[in-house]
């Protein structure tokens, strides 16, 4: 299952890890209870994120409902990019700014929660829009104090942003994807209904299920909270603190169920077993890389978003050209798990295990092969493209999407195993396909 040494700290390196989440209420029909719970935290005039068909559908107008029942006065802000940029998080923000809430309730997936979140942020401590995002690409400065309550309520079984203090976004300049990450930009609370996935298109389940199964997967096997430098002062560790025992537990349940549930709940919209239970495993995984953090795979999407042509899913608007998140991060997923697999075999093996792969008689040797193979049938089970070149890579980009990749060293780092440019060079490669 999981080696003590694992977990056994190195000299200089940190001895403890810390557990942050969210207020969580997990159950069908919570979303009711929004209202309330906004008003118990002091609201009186919020802001209120989705996206604008969102906000055609029952689940909005349910949740607009319960606001106002609480005597509540609401901003409506619907102006949400399904792929945020730094542009729409200050448009946004610009929003917050006028509208002035004293509390945030978002509605939506990880564009409208991360939207909300950056709103919250610049909105209450305004400062160039660099000045927060994580260095190299920015300043990295430290959020200076707490920001307004947020409730979060995700309808997505996906990105897990409802649980983290991290927000994503395409930073138009660089044609790459960054993002911010602070303990203040967790939302105070999340409501997490199952029934908002039950009218989501297959497409959509497939790509946010993927991106549970590598949260999951990459926290699991990140570097250990205990080979990571301790930090100079206890408050100034890091939420990517590396794989730790709390996450470990995480990571094994939601990879159990994406292995039962996720190829049903994209199979059968009418699955609500399904749905509910990959609903849970994006919370479980949530939790766990919002206290160990995601490396490679999450590393190497970034680029893959951010320098896309002419791709566009099935499933999704298609306006302009996307390549959905969970579909950005596995396609690099079998190539960079056979790269790992030397470090941890042991973790290797059981988070193939875990995803239901026939590991009996396997040799840590194996590990790599087993698990990228079961990644692969999975992919394919759901309807995944065939690595990059599925989604409109060559090999005459792969110089492009290592760089586009490497300065995203806060995820690169948490790899248990070098990342630097010939490395990503050689994974993006492997990973144009897979069969």
């Amino acid at each position: 299952m999981d080696c003590c040494h694992y977990h056994f700290a190195g000299e200089g390196c940190d001895s403890a890890f810390t557990v942050d989440t969210s207020r969580i209420t997990f159950g069908r029909g919570c979303l009711n209870e929004v209202g309330d719970r906004a008003r118990a935290l002091g609201m009186k005039r919020v802001a209120l994120f989705s996206d604008e068909r969102l906000a055609r559908l029952p689940h909005f107008q349910k949740m607009h409902q319960s606001l106002l029942a609480a005597g509540l006065d609401v901003a409506v802000y619907t102006a949400v990019r399904i792929e945020p940029t730094d542009q729409s998080f200050l448009e946004a923000a610009r929003f917050a700014a006028e509208t002035r809430p004293d509390g945030y309730v978002s509605l939506g997936g990880g564009s409208v929660i991360d939207t909300c979140k950056a709103a919250n942020l610049y909105a209450t401590h305004p400062a160039d829009f660099l000045a927060y995002v994580n260095a190299p690409v920015g300043e990295g400065r430290p959020v200076p104090g707490p920001l307004k309550p947020h409730i979060a309520c995700p309808t997505t079984s996906g990105t897990g942003s409802e649980v983290t203090g991290i927000t994503i976004c395409d930073l138009l300049s660089l044609q790459a994807k960054t993002g911010i990450a602070s303990p203040a930009l967790r939302p105070t609370e999340a409501l997490i209904d199952p029934d908002c996935t039950a009218s989501l298109p297959s497409e959509v389940v497939a790509a946010s299920g993927l991106d549970v199964l590598s949260h999951a997967l990459e926290s699991y096997t990140a570097r250990p909270y205990v080979r990571r430098p301790a930090p100079a002062r206890p408050s100034l560790r890091p939420m990517s603190q590396g794989a730790n025992p709390w996450s470990d537990l995480g990571c094994r349940e939601a990879l159990r169920l994406m292995g039962l549930y996720l190829e049903r709940g994209v199979a059968d919209a009418q699955d609500h077993e399904a749905r509910e239970q990959l609903m849970w495993a994006a919370t479980l995984a949530g939790i766990a890389f919002g206290n160990a953090g995601v490396h490679a795979p999450h590393g190497m999407a970034y680029a893959v978003a951010g320098l896309v042509r002419d791709f566009r899913p099935s499933g999704y608007p298609q306006d302009e050209p996307m390549v959905p998140h969970g579909m950005s991060v596995i396609v690099n997923a079998p190539a960079v798990f056979r790269y790992t697999a030397e470090v941890s075999p042991e973790r290797h093996l059981e988070a193939a295990r875990c995803l239901g792969a026939e590991a009996r008689g396997a040799s840590p040797g194996d590990a790599g092969e087993v698990l990228a193979g079961k990644l692969i049938q999975i992919m394919r089970a759901v309807g995944m493209p065939n690595g990059l070149s599925g989604v409109g890579y060559s090999e005459a980009d792969v110089t492009a999407l290592t760089e586009g990749a490497y300065p995203q060293q806060r995820l690169l780092q948490n790899a248990p195993r070098e990342m630097s440019r010939p490395v990503l060079t050689q994974l993006f490669r492997q990973a144009l396909s897979y069969w």
